[in-house]
Order: structure tokens, then sequence, then C-alpha cells
């Protein structure tokens, strides 16, 4: 019997068809997390997905999940004597476009006790058994220089965290690299 090669099959994701409803069609509704009557200044993120030679990942999925624009998570293990935002749900899941896109429409989290305002994306991609996780900071902001999260990660290894403004008023840009010289910190949680 010959043997011959073929082609590496990946180890999924395969979330397009299951996960992310409407992919196909182009139905981008899971990234809109702020509705009309939510509270705060609403915010784009646009986050790339990328590999170690910075090419797009187009088979991922981003999950999102953040406190409201009062700094309280809307869930139950959230005890801060705060009053969640009732429009506003803190979570949303995309799968990545042709670019390695996804594109969430939000609004900026309000500071939780001893943390800058932030987002935590969980990252599923081809070739991982298991998600990565990471966080959004907002490049700029003065109560970065106090969270305890992000002062884990090496000074030279934390602008890997940062979202960046566009020139769009309140448009943010955010590259993950899943390796290579620019890969972005994650977390083991």
């Amino acid at each position: 019997m010959k043997l011959v090669p073929t082609a590496i099959q990946p180890i999924g994701p395969f979330f397009h068809f299951a996960l992310t409803p409407g992919w196909e069609s182009g139905d981008r509704s899971a990234g809109v997390m702020a509705g009309p009557e939510t509270l705060g200044e609403r915010i784009t993120l646009r986050i790339r997905l990328l590999d170690r030679d910075a090419a797009p990942v187009t088979n991922g999925m981003l999950e999102l999940w953040q406190a409201d624009a009062n700094g309280k998570y809307n869930h139950p293990a959230d005890t801060q004597p705060k009053t969640a935002d009732p429009n506003f749900h803190g979570f949303g899941r995309l799968a990545t476009d042709d670019e390695g896109l996804c594109i969430f429409q939000t609004v900026k989290p309000g500071q939780v006790e001893g943390q800058a305002p932030h987002v935590n994306v969980t990252i599923f991609a081809p070739g991982l058994l298991r998600p990565v996780y990471t966080r959004l900071y907002f490049e700029g902001d003065p109560a970065n220089a106090s969270d305890q999260v992000l002062n884990l990660a090496p000074a030279d290894r934390r602008p890997t965290l940062l979202a960046r403004p566009a020139a769009d008023p309140g448009t943010w840009h955010f590259d993950i690299y899943l390796q290579g010289p620019c890969e972005t910190v994650f977390f083991d949680v």
C-alpha cells in the first residue's frame, strides 16, 4: 500500500454554523451589545484576529464580556452596590470575517474597583484546543496605571492589551496576535 500525503486538517473551530447565527448572510447583530436605551458613551470596537505573520484569521470567533457604563456587570456574581443598566447585557459574539475582523457596538465600560475600564475577550481559533483569554484596555485612560490585572503584564508587553483610538470619534482599534513577536498577552483563567 502506497501512502500519499494529505492536506493538514486544523483542529476546528467550526463555530460559524452553530454559534454565530446568521454568519452566512452577514448578520452581525450578535455584535450589537448596546441598544438605544443603554446608558453611557457609545463606542465601536474594531477587533482583528491575526496570526504570527499578521495574516487575518478568517475562521475564528470572539466573545466579549464587559461591565456597563457604571462599572457593573449584569451578573449575579457582581455584588457591587451599584444597579446594573437593565438595557445592557454586556455580552457579544461574532465570527471573524475575511479580514479577521469583528465589529462590536457597545458602550465604554465603567471602572470596576481596582481595575481600569476594560473588555474581557475570549478567542476561539483554528488549532487552539481550548479558548484563550485576554483583555482590551483603552489607550490613554488614566486608570490604566493602577489596574491590578494590566500591571501583571511586563511593561514592554502592556501595549498588546491597549485599543487605540481611530480617526473616527468613538471608534477603537484592537489587534489580537495569536503568536509571534507581536503576540498579545493572554491570561490563564
